[in-house]
């Protein structure tokens, strides 16, 4: 073990009791789900109708939440009334269903006088819907101070979202607003109450605090282990969404939307995307690459699941062309109707990209490496310079009159949706994303059963979390080791592994090679 090395792990062991967060809903094995990556690969119809039920459940759970929608949507109703802002925040997933939000905003409201009323940040700025800031969100006085930087005043509203309900960096900023505003701040988060406040003493203060009002919005267990980036934010976008964008209508059409919108979801049939999951692990296996093109419409939710895939399987991530990248992503975002990437950054957001110019972290969230991430009319001749044998296939996701078009080598299918609300469109397609994309790497190996074997620990939580599933898999061979030695040896074994392959497993595969030595086997 290098110095390095041990440092860091005894750094992590320093604080991590804050992060011991196995107890959580949202940590936990989904008992429905324990043997989706078989699925995936041997049975494609059942994987997607498992995922398919989770996700109904979601928005039954949505259906019963209507009188907190309604509450927040008078208290985001009143606040616009009387000229005050609208901030939505979050970290990740959250952070970017936070920039979704506003987006949608920007689309309903485009040259209204009220069009700039609504402000969304995340952690690490806008360079961190394509590229995750490591150990920012591991902050609470980042999440504090951008949102001072955000131009948060006294009267503005605040809705903090966070899947787990225990991430500092938006705690961080739901405890600013609390002392900045006379209206109190929104907590928004899955897990229980009783949970969160016996696993991590941040959340027991959010909760206790009359300042702040919560929003419970537990649905259980996750998909895939972990990976809130699925059932909790989609709760999350779906409650901050409706009580955002239907801010202005009676409740009872609001209820009656929500209740259409349960029937539709419940009643559709997504069986249509295996062939879609099929071809694109294919290439994926025939080293071949996928460009997914789009629009400003739709380019949001497109992004969103194509970069959350990266830190989820530890897949390379979205390459920067200022930084010289020359290992390709296996999926990239194609704006073909953008010119430049500059267009491309202002379509996709319907603003212009907000960054963080901070000299004390090093140009991470500039924008100098915000404009790398160029996913204009350019990508496809970029990549090609990058790899000359490359073979780049187009996958179009179009958002038609009468709902969504798919189209890939020839295979096209119309998902109808009757909703008016680009809000439902795009729920609709995120779980339709959320699902193709899991199932594409449940082919590919990238998990097992429901447990995310191939996590990227960027961050405490993260390293917590695979020392847990280490752990797991240890005893499943009937080793067993303290939490301080696994997390020593998963700190050496993070200086070696390359970032695109499985830190869970190769941490087991050492720590099972050195017990045989042990053993004389």
């Amino acid at each position: 073990m290098s110095i390095e090395s041990n440092e860091k792990a005894e750094a992590f062991l320093s604080v991590s009791s804050q992060y011991k967060l196995g107890k959580l809903i949202t940590e936990s094995s989904h008992p429905y789900t324990r043997n989706l990556s078989y699925l995936a690969s041997e049975n494609l119809p059942e994987a997607i109708a498992k995922l398919k039920e989770l996700d109904n459940h979601v928005i039954q759970v949505l259906s019963e939440k209507k009188n907190e929608i309604f509450y927040l949507k008078e208290v985001i109703n009143e606040t616009l009334k009387t000229g005050y802002n609208i901030y939505f925040c979050g970290c990740g997933a959250t952070g970017r269903l936070s920039l979704t939000i506003e987006t949608l905003w920007r689309q309903v409201h485009k040259g209204d006088a009220i069009e700039n009323r609504i402000f969304s940040f995340m952690s690490g700025g806008d360079v961190a819907l394509i590229r995750s800031i490591e150990n920012f969100e591991d902050f609470p006085r980042y999440g504090a101070r951008q949102l001072q930087e955000s131009g948060f005043k006294d009267g503005d509203l605040l809705i903090g979202t966070t899947e787990g309900g225990e991430t500092p960096f938006v705690i961080g900023a739901v405890e600013e607003a609390a002392l900045i505003s006379r209206r109190k701040p929104f907590f928004l988060y899955c897990n229980p109450d009783d949970i969160l406040c016996e696993v991590a003493e941040r959340s027991k203060r959010v909760i206790l605090n009359t300042a702040i009002e919560k929003i419970n919005l537990t649905v259980g267990p996750m998909a895939v282990t972990g990976s809130t980036r699925m059932q909790s934010s989609t709760i999350l976008l779906a409650v901050a969404g409706i009580a955002l964008l239907y801010n202005e209508s009676e409740n009872e059409y609001i209820g009656n939307e929500i209740d259409s919108f349960l029937n539709f979801w419940i009643s559709s049939d997504i069986s249509f995307i295996g062939k879609f999951i099929t071809m694109e692990t294919d290439f994926y296996k025939n080293d071949e690459y996928l460009l997914y093109e789009t629009d400003n419409r739709l380019g949001i939710t497109v992004i969103t699941d194509t970069t959350e895939r990266s830190p989820t399987f530890s897949l390379l991530p979205f390459e920067n062309a200022n930084e010289k990248e020359v290992n390709l992503s296996l999926c990239y975002l194609y704006m073909p109707q953008c010119l430049s990437v500059e267009e491309a950054w202002e379509n996709l957001l319907w603003r212009i990209p907000r960054t963080l110019e901070w000299p004390d972290i090093n140009g991470i969230a500039s924008k100098d490496r915000l404009m790398g991430f160029d996913f204009s009319s350019n990508v496809y001749s970029r990549r090609e310079q990058i790899r000359k044998t490359i073979k780049q296939h187009r996958f179009k996701i179009a958002d038609e009159q009468h709902g969504l078009t798919f189209i890939l080598e020839g295979e096209d299918h119309l998902f109808i949706t009757p909703f008016s609300s680009p809000l439902f469109k795009h729920l609709i397609l995120k779980m339709i994303l959320n699902t193709h994309s899991t199932l594409v790497m449940g082919r590919l190996g990238r998990y097992e059963g429901n447990i995310m074997t191939y996590l990227r620990a960027s961050n405490n939580k993260l390293i917590d979390r695979a020392i847990r599933y280490i752990d797991m898999l240890l005893k499943n061979k009937s080793i067993s080791l303290s939490y301080r030695e696994l997390c020593h040896i998963l700190f050496e074994m993070l200086e070696i592994t390359p970032s695109d392959q499985s830190i869970v497993m190769a941490t087991v595969d050492e720590i099972e090679k050195r017990n045989n030595i042990i053993q004389g086997l």
